[in-house]
């Protein structure tokens, strides 16, 4: 009898609920890169770890489970597997693409993928009517960060699937900041899931690592070939230890969310910060969509100070929160976009969004509250 699982114990015992062959609780690391066959014209069901690895299988099949979809694919990194998400398309075709977006996906779609002749435009996806705008006769899909990075902006992922459906378009959607304890976008009819699993997938800061999930076959044996063919594939250890930390995800994304709640209205209070951005807060203009497609608002925020000045004073006094790229894992980090994460965007491209000099972003951990607290207002009175 398959008994139906909740989230938490899928996170907890994985898709095999350990493993089959040895009895393990803990998956093994298979680290071999070849497998012996049995016989000629005969398979284990592994021969080379490029093309499949017990570890990594049993990571993507737990993944798949999360999101609810087909198949699941791990990469070496959340860029590599985005970068394979646009290579299964061709030159000529164009892309409809979140304007506010990690700096590294809008640098492969501008920079690498356009040398190739894949075309695409930077639009406000939270803007229903300013998609359809941009729908043109070589349009092939829409690519959408929800919540965005790094001004935290909501796109509908369900009106967005209802206008790639109408116009037989693939709808991709990056679900690194909410993850799938928060946000499912492929029941939301999305076609394609991303995740960046360095961040609160992997949640140490510890791991480099990508996924794709699928929502049926077609897409599935798309991006097997796609994988197989370019050997962009996640090692059995990175596996593992990707494996291990899922087994966590939902207690640190519960007290990373708890805290950055706390976190986001505390900074309202300083007269040194003139704006905060935070999917949790009332105020903000996708609470309600947020609200309605996901059941949490995640860890990231980013907040305006009035005087760039500040900036430095900030990243060179925090003592518990970290000046560190990255973002998502038990430690409290923070950034500066506009020169880190965002530092290839055209300076007019930020202007436009806003991501300015005064602008950083805060990836709250599990730390003490107080002492996160402490360490703000240490840096924020003037």
């Amino acid at each position: 009898m398959n008994l139906k699982k909740d989230i938490e114990t899928i996170l907890v015992r994985g898709a095999s609920l350990g493993d089959s062959r040895t009895g393990a609780m803990s998956f093994p690391i298979y680290q071999s890169a070849t497998f012996k066959h049995p016989g000629l014209n005969m398979t284990t069901g592994y021969d080379y770890s490029r093309a499949n690895n017990p570890t990594r299988e049993e990571l993507e099949k737990t993944i798949a489970l999360l999101e609810e979809g087909c198949d699941a694919l791990a990469f070496s990194s959340g860029v590599s597997a985005i970068a394979s998400c646009i290579s299964t398309f061709s030159s000529g075709d164009h892309f409809i693409v979140s304007e506010d977006l990690y700096g590294g996906t809008y640098r492969l779609f501008e920079d690498t993928f356009k040398s190739f002749g894949i075309k695409c435009d930077f639009v406000d996806t939270s803007d229903r009517e300013e998609i359809k705008r941009y729908i043109k006769k070589s349009t092939k899909a829409i690519f959408v960060e929800t919540p965005s990075n790094p001004l935290m902006r909501v796109s509908d992922i369900k009106a967005i699937s209802e206008i790639a459906k109408e116009n037989g378009l693939i709808l991709i959607v990056d679900n690194t900041f909410l993850t799938p304890y928060f946000q499912k976008p492929l029941t939301l009819g999305a076609d394609i899931v991303v995740h960046s699993g360095t961040k609160f997938l992997g949640g140490h800061n510890d791991l480099l690592a990508g996924l794709v999930i699928v929502k049926d076959e077609f897409l599935s044996d798309r991006f097997r070939k796609v994988q197989m063919a370019t050997g962009s594939i996640l090692s059995p250890f990175d596996s593992w230890l990707l494996l291990r930390s899922l087994k966590t995800l939902h207690i640190r994304m519960e007290r990373c969310e708890k805290n950055a709640l706390e976190i986001a209205n505390y900074l309202k209070e300083f007269d040194s910060v003139s704006e905060v951005f935070y999917v949790g807060l009332k105020e903000n203009k996708g609470y309600e969509i947020n609200k309605k497609q996901s059941i949490g608002s995640g860890a990231m925020i980013s907040f305006k100070v009035k005087d760039e000045k500040l900036v430095e004073k900030i990243l060179n006094g925090l003592e518990i929160i970290s000046f560190a790229e990255s973002l998502g894992g038990t430690e409290s980090l923070i950034t500066y976009p506009f020169t880190q994460t965002h530092a290839d965007m055209p300076s007019l491209y930020k202007e436009k969004l806003g991501i300015d000099n005064r602008l950083l972003r805060l990836s709250v951990g599990i730390e003490n509250i107080n002492d996160l607290k402490e360490d703000l207002r240490k840096v924020l009175e003037v």
